[in-house]
Parts: structure tokens; sequence; C-alpha cells
């Protein structure tokens, strides 16, 4: 019996190719971007004209997002489409890692949209906008006093 063994071997694959560090770099700047407007899954899908599981696999890079469809994900959450191309290295397919800055104002946009009242949200923007005219000198003297502090 004489078996063929290019029979067995493994066929290469067709079709769309595997996700790339470029595609889960867009999926993650596509969530931080509709976490920012405060928009859930669901209505992003449903913005854009697709399912809310197929919403989380372009979030998640488990599947590219063809540029039609970027170009629709970018007019529904108001930005530009180079808006998700924003913090890949220069000459290379490797985005760079989210810093811990980029976290907080993640998590500090979550918390904000899910605030139970319009005036809370108000009186949160007071309050940075304050802070953040406060003079270098009074917000540095700040850090060295929260980094002085010992909690028991």
């Amino acid at each position: 019996m004489v078996t063929n063994s290019a029979a067995s071997a493994p066929r290469p694959r067709s079709g769309r190719s595997r996700a790339s560090d470029v595609d889960h770099h867009v999926g993650r700047r596509i969530r931080e971007c509709r976490i920012m407007r405060g928009l859930t899954q669901l209505q992003l899908a449903e913005l854009i004209g697709v399912t809310y599981q197929q919403a989380h696999k372009y979030e998640v890079g488990l599947n590219r997002v063809a540029v039609g469809r970027l170009y629709q994900i970018a007019q529904g959450l108001g930005v530009e489409p180079s808006y998700f191309f924003e913090g890949l290295k220069p000459g290379t397919s490797s985005p760079s890692a989210p810093t811990d800055r980029q976290r907080a104002m993640l998590e500090l946009a979550r918390s904000f949209t899910h605030m139970p009242s319009r005036a809370y949200q108000a009186a949160i923007c007071d309050v940075a906008r304050a802070l953040a005219a406060a003079s270098l000198p009074l917000a540095a003297e700040l850090d060295q006093e929260s980094s002085a502090i010992v909690v028991r």
C-alpha cells in the first residue's frame, strides 16, 4: 500500500490572515474611545450596524477591522480614522503599551459615565478645571505631601 504524504500534509490556510499587533492596537483604541464617549459595546454595534459580539471581536483584536468599517466606527465615535493608529511606534507594527496615566484616564471616564446625576458630573468637571488651573508649584507641593502621607 502506497500512501501519499502530500495528501496528509496540512494545507496552507486560505482566506483572512490572523490579527496582528496593529489589529490589537486598533481594537484597544476603539474600546478606549467608546468608553470615553460613554457608549456600551451594544450601542457601538448598533451605531455601525454589527452585532455586539462582532464589536467585541473588533475591540479585542480577534477580527480585523476592514477599512470601510473603521471609517464607520470613526464617524460614529466622532474621531478621525487616524485616531486608531495613534501610539504605534513608527516603522514597526508593535503598539506601545498603555501608560498608567492612560489606564487612569480610562477608569476615570468609565466612572464618570456611571455617575447617577448630571450634577455630580458637573461638580467633577468644576473640580478638574480648578485643579488644572492650579499653579505648578502648588501641584508639586501637593505631590510631595501626598507621597509623605502614611496610611495606618
